[in-house]
């Protein structure tokens, strides 16, 4: 079954009227079955709906595996250059966390419910069963972009580089301070001119904001033949400047989540550089050695059987992953 909608099967309308019976054990058996055949489309719609899937390797741990993931078979002895960031637990602030020649990941769980009306099951309402599920899938894919993104940012500020265009107006994204955030990047990324993968910044992250100057960029900037494609583009602008590529995201910008958990003196204590008023944050995606997941439980779905007693049915999940960055030199920060 899809979240969205399409018309059911009449085996899942038969199914969505039975888990609103007044016979609790029927009920009760028929959400189970629900839950079940919900269960596969809410983690497929987890995975497609998180903004990290492109940067976090999902490395799913066999039972009484331990998280730990040796520095020496990433770059062997280079160890004592690796600071890697983790979180330590369940809305805890990432921490700086080396050991010897490995760190540690560490998993916990997260969970979350949803509950309605059994008469909305019993009436086969399958547009408000399908928006319920839609939250449920909505809290992982929140609680799962925030952690990943609050260790990114830890990584970044631990650094202590921002890079920035002091040419440029405060606010106002240049492709020079791209092209800066690349030399920066390659400078501190550890190694020389030879080195196996070697340091290098290949993906831009910043706000829809950072974007519209792009869409705005004159003769200055850019010549004619580029601000016509531009213009042409199908989502309104480039996506690659100096073989970088350009993402946004809703969480950046000025009094925006991400560059506010950056900036509060409560977490990260970050400051962007001079009169700057915007982060952009540079990664480097050209190996997967750095930005991990491990997994050690899938997102499991259940029937909650202590609702019907209030004439509501529900369901909760739970599943168990961590977040790590093992090299900081990976995330690069800069400000415009």
């Amino acid at each position: 079954m899809a979240y969205d909608n399409t018309k059911p099967t009449p085996e899942m309308n038969d199914l969505l009227v039975l888990s609103g019976s007044g016979n609790r054990e029927q009920a009760l058996a028929a959400q189970h079955e629900l839950a079940v055949a919900l269960q596969s489309p809410l983690r497929m719609g987890v995975m497609s709906g998180d903004i990290t899937g492109d940067i976090f390797e999902r490395v799913n741990l066999a039972p009484g595996t331990s998280s730990e993931f040796p520095l020496d078979f990433l770059s062997p002895g280079t160890e004592k250059d690796f600071v890697a960031y983790t979180i330590p637990n369940h809305g805890r602030i990432p921490e700086r966390n080396v050991e010897g020649d490995y760190v540690m990941v560490p998993t916990y769980d997260v969970g979350a419910s949803i509950d309605y009306l059994l008469k909305y099951a019993r009436d086969a309402r399958w547009d408000i069963v399908t928006r319920a599920m839609q939250v449920l899938e909505a809290s992982f894919v929140k609680k799962i972009n925030d952690d990943a993104w609050h260790t990114l940012l830890a990584a970044g500020v631990d650094r202590n580089i921002v890079v920035y265009d002091s040419d440029a107006a405060a606010g106002q994204f240049t492709k020079r301070i791209v092209s800066l955030m690349k030399t920066v990047m390659r400078r501190n990324g550890g190694g020389n001119s030879t080195s196996i993968n070697r340091g290098k910044l290949t993906d831009l992250y910043l706000s829809p904001e950072g974007m519209e100057d792009i869409r705005n960029w004159g003769v200055d900037q850019i010549d004619e033949v580029t601000r016509r494609e531009i213009y042409t583009a199908g989502d309104g602008t480039v996506n690659r400047i100096f073989n970088v590529n350009l993402h946004d995201l809703d969480e950046l910008g000025q009094g925006q989540e991400y560059q506010l958990f950056f900036s509060d003196a409560s977490t990260l204590n970050g400051s962007l550089a001079a009169s700057d008023v915007e982060l952009v944050v540079g990664l480097d995606l050209s190996t997967n050695d750095s930005f991990v997941m491990p997994v050690r439980a899938d997102i499991e779905i259940f029937e909650d059987d202590s609702l019907h007693r209030q004439r509501r049915a529900g369901m909760y999940g739970f599943g168990e992953h961590g977040f790590g960055v093992l090299d900081n030199r990976r995330v690069i920060l800069g400000s415009f």
